[in-house]
């Protein structure tokens, strides 16, 4: 059967029947008096408080512990451009993973328009309703004009998870990693394979965190991204100007060709004979999904630790280890953005979780792992107030 052919007996199917999410009441509804009190008149008095000062409405509405998932549906996990309407499941379950890990209530927002200037707009207009935003599964590189025309327009935090989300868990497992193999982050050559959202976020998170730019080396389909390559997009550009110091030119075989790190977050293949050039007792997290990169067992014959995107093998890379802690901390701080000293803060927790217990199978939580949350949002919430990026 087809993958995209409805199976009502499909208990995948099954469980999406209806949707996975729906709206509850907080205050009882049993008498003219809760009536009274719920809606007219006393509703009033709190909307009029709030006209006097916009800040009220964190501590009287549902939008200081509320946030947005917002998509296009343009860059749907394995499905690329798949639309507003199928973009939907996807949404409801993002914010399924907001409300169990982080306690944190979502809204799927799926707009029907894929024009930057329209998505900021509508953003915007939405706003007043929640705490923050998250961005979700839209291309680069408008991701990057959409997340940070947001971020300058609006006093609560935006956060593009596909970015933002996979560089803090990455960064998180990286220090484990290095910890583990007693070596120090600012020594380890890094090549990262990919220069879209994720590529360009966990380069500038591993820098953020103690990577030497200098040491890191990025490729896209093209080969090594370095001053030498024409027709770079700004994001490319920039990444050409902070990283490669050796001025290396070529493809992937020769950016791995001695290093330490592999990081894949392309989806492209990457042969066994360029894994084998990497310097002895190497780190390889091939995270693409479900296809990684790198197959677990082939890097396994010539690295120390593997990591994945996927929920079977050891060390699965996810994104839910960051988001519903990022949030959490940032609306328990009312913080007005997310910065990077908050995505660092959220980083060094996660690894922390499992500081004590680590083995080349276990460099981050579980997933499941309940202490990871309350654990991100602690400090989150303290990095936001130490920034000085709070209300």
């Amino acid at each position: 059967m087809s993958s995209s052919t409805v199976d009502p007996a499909d208990p995948v199917f099954q469980l999406h029947q209806g949707g996975k999410l729906a709206v509850a009441s907080t205050v009882p509804l049993n008498s003219r008096e809760d009536l009274s009190l719920a809606y007219t008149p006393g509703v009033a008095r709190v909307c009029a408080a709030i006209a006097a000062d916009p800040r009220h409405a964190d501590d009287y509405t549902w939008a200081g512990h509320t946030v947005a998932v917002v998509t296009d549906g343009s860059a749907v996990l394995g499905l690329g451009n798949i639309g507003p309407h199928a973009a939907l499941p996807v949404m409801e379950g993002k914010a399924v993973l907001f409300k169990q890990f982080g306690g944190v209530d979502a809204v799927p927002i799926c707009l029907n328009t894929q024009d930057v200037d329209e998505i900021v707009a509508a953003v915007r207009a939405l706003a007043p309703s929640f705490g923050g935003i998250n961005l979700e599964d839209i291309s680069a590189p408008r991701c990057f004009e959409v997340e940070r025309r947001l971020d300058e327009a609006l006093d609560i935090p935006v956060f593009h998870d596909d970015q933002h989300g996979t560089a803090i868990v990455v960064l998180a497992a990286l220090r484990n990693a290095a910890v583990l193999l007693s070596r120090k982050l600012g020594d380890l050559r890094v090549a990262i394979s990919g220069a879209g959202a994720a590529g360009v976020a966990v380069t500038k998170m591993l820098v953020a965190g103690g990577v030497n730019p200098d040491q890191v080396v990025v490729c896209d389909s093209r080969g090594i991204i370095g001053p030498h390559r024409e027709g770079l997009t700004s994001a490319k550009a920039e990444l050409a100007e902070l990283t490669n110091g050796s001025g290396r030119r070529g493809d992937v075989a020769e950016a791995l060709r001695g290093a330490d790190v592999l990081i894949g977050v392309s989806g492209g293949q990457i042969p066994e004979a360029a894994v084998a050039g990497m310097a002895p007792g190497g780190i390889v997290f091939a995270l693409a999904n479900p296809t990684p990169e790198v197959q677990p067992e082939v890097a396994a014959r010539h690295v120390a630790v593997v990591a994945t995107g996927r929920s079977d093998h050891p060390n699965q890379i996810n994104n839910v280890l960051a988001f519903p802690g990022v949030f959490r901390g940032a609306l328990d701080a009312r913080a007005t953005r997310v910065t990077d000293g908050m995505k660092v803060a959220a980083a060094d927790a996660i690894a922390g979780v499992v500081a004590d217990s680590l083995t080349p199978e276990a460099i981050v939580p579980s997933p499941l792992d309940p202490r990871v949350a309350p654990a991100v949002a602690e400090a989150v919430a303290e990095a936001a107030r130490r920034g000085g990026v709070t209300r």
